[in-house]
């Protein structure tokens, strides 16, 4: 980062450096009354947005934040979540979403972890933030969103006392644009340094996968802003000068959702496949095709049949998923167009920029078909784990990103993810993929969601567990699941018991803990 006071030299580099704020700015000159972003009936325009994150910035600089630093964002969804983005690009600050559904224990350990020095939030969060700067020992600065936090400065009044002038700071594209905690399935979550170059390019490569994106083009997706699904949506449309809107952090109504992609004329969007499902239902959903032109699931398979129905319903509209990992930005892979239904199961092919190899435990590469761990290489890859050089080291062996994925290549050349290589299962000597046994059970009409876990076993050392979800007004029993299993798989893949559950536990980006799965069912079998 640095501090340039030259007229002129400043101008240079500016227009030498492609920075995240510089997407903000560019619109805000061009097109300066254009609508940026909308959330309920609050929106702001590009001028309006430039402004507030200029001010945002000036604030966090009086108030001692330098380059380098980091400033937590533990906010719920909301067009300050974005400003908190910019404001602290623009001050040369990194800021570091936080998940609002966190408890206190594990929001402090964030904080600590990346020695944030200052943390805006919500209203209704403040008793977390405020506890952090009391009890974690770089932070001193809280600003709070909404009135009546107690010891915190009010957001609205800090903004409005302070310049709106941009600061004099000139940031480098390898500074850390984004300090974003992974879920932590596996353990205490890790903080993935993704640098303005990063950023940047995954916004190329999204807008090149997916197309249609300018500045008449409306995002719209529920996705939360705290995760790389919700960050990585909206830039594309912020670099056209296109329209976001914000979904709020409420319960997921399907009936609310279609109206507003209606009432905006959202033309992308994004939802996990239960989400899809229950879109798909309303009545009012077959006329998303009058204005929405990409509709893009992920984050958790998708059935056949949810599959056909978006087909059926969503007419004249591109269908298109999208896979990937926060250290990659996230996007990786793409399965688009009629490709969604013909390759059903696949998660695609590499997104452009994004290089992949399938290899062994010795970094070989695996024969085609057979099954193997994938490697990545290119500009979206992170720059490392935030503190921990062993990991980082690790995640890096033999010069490219292990994802923790495990793959197969068909004869097209589409990947097929098989599990995630610490979720696979050993049982008497023989591996087993729990997303393929998940995949049997998902053909079952009884049953509406499964994951399958390892628990211990007296003679095989591991066996499979599913826990399963029923289908409404199913009465499914363990023994038919078990019989639908040996029908379709070799017996040592079928799961040893079958456990139903009312719902599985999730992050936020829809992915299952499966942690929490085995600690919960860890009793032998």
């Amino acid at each position: 980062m640095n501090v340039v006071t030259d007229p002129a030299m400043h101008a240079l580099e500016r227009s030498r450096r492609l920075l995240l704020p510089e997407l903000v700015a560019r619109n805000a000159r061009r097109h300066p009354t254009a609508t940026a972003l909308v959330f309920g009936d609050d929106t702001r325009t590009y001028a309006e947005l430039e402004d507030r994150t200029n001010r945002l910035a000036q604030a966090l600089i009086e108030r001692g934040v330098a380059p380098g630093d980091r400033v937590a964002l533990l906010l719920f969804n909301s067009i300050e979540m974005v400003e908190g983005f910019f404001g602290c690009h623009k001050a040369g600050a990194t800021p570091v979403p936080v998940n609002f559904r966190l408890a206190q224990d594990e929001v402090d350990y964030i904080l600590s972890d990346c020695a944030a020095v200052a943390v805006i939030s919500d209203e209704p969060l403040a008793d977390r933030a405020t506890h952090a700067v009391e009890h974690v020992d770089a932070v001193r600065i809280h600003l709070a969103v909404g009135a009546g936090a107690t010891g915190a400065e009010a957001y609205e009044d800090t903004l409005a006392t302070a310049s709106d002038a941009a600061p004099d700071l000139i940031g480098d594209e390898d500074d850390i644009a984004f300090l974003m905690y992974t879920s932590g399935t596996t353990g205490r979550p890790k903080g993935a340094m993704l640098t303005h170059r990063n950023m940047v390019m995954q916004t190329v490569n999204w807008t090149l996968e997916v197309g249609g994106v300018s500045e008449r083009a409306v995002w719209r997706a529920g996705a939360p802003l705290f995760h790389i699904a919700g960050v990585a949506g909206i830039l594309p449309f912020l670099w056209h000068g296109g329209t976001c809107v914000i979904a709020p952090s409420t319960e997921f109504d399907p009936a609310a959702a279609v109206a507003e992609l209606r009432r905006l004329a959202v033309t992308h969007t994004f939802f996990v496949p239960t989400q899809w499902d229950a879109i798909c239902a309303e009545p009012d959903a077959r006329h998303l095709g009058e204005t929405l032109r990409v509709a893009i699931w992920g984050a958790s398979p998708a059935t056949r049949a949810t599959l056909e129905r978006m087909s059926e319903v969503l007419t004249g509209v591109a269908i298109v998923s999208n896979f990937g990992q926060t250290e990659m930005c996230p996007s990786t892979t793409w399965l688009k167009g009629d490709d969604a239904l013909r390759k059903m199961g696949s998660v695609g092919r590499p997104s452009i920029n994004v290089e992949v190899r399938i290899v062994d435990e010795a970094m070989d590469d695996v024969a085609p078909g057979d099954v193997g761990e994938i490697v990545y290489r290119g500009p979206t890859v992170m720059q490392g784990y935030w503190g921990k050089p062993a990991e980082t080291a690790e995640a890096f062996a033999g010069g490219w990103f292990h994802s923790g994925d495990l793959v197969r290549e068909d004869e097209d050349g589409f990947l097929f993810v098989v599990d995630r290589k610490k979720d696979m299962i050993i049982s008497g000597g023989e591996n087993i993929y729990p997303a393929e046994v998940e995949a049997v059970l998902r053909t079952h009409p009884g049953v509406a969601d499964v994951a399958v876990v390892g628990v211990p076993h007296p003679k095989w050392v591991e066996t499979p567990m599913a826990v399963v979800v029923p289908a409404p007004g199913d009465q499914v029993t363990a023994d038919a699941l078990l019989a639908h299993c040996r029908e379709h798989l070799a017996g040592y893949k079928k799961p040893s018991a079958v456990v139903f559950v009312d719902e599985l536990p999730r992050n936020a980006g829809g992915k299952v803990l499966k942690r929490r799965l085995r600690e919960e069912h860890a009793q032998p079998a």
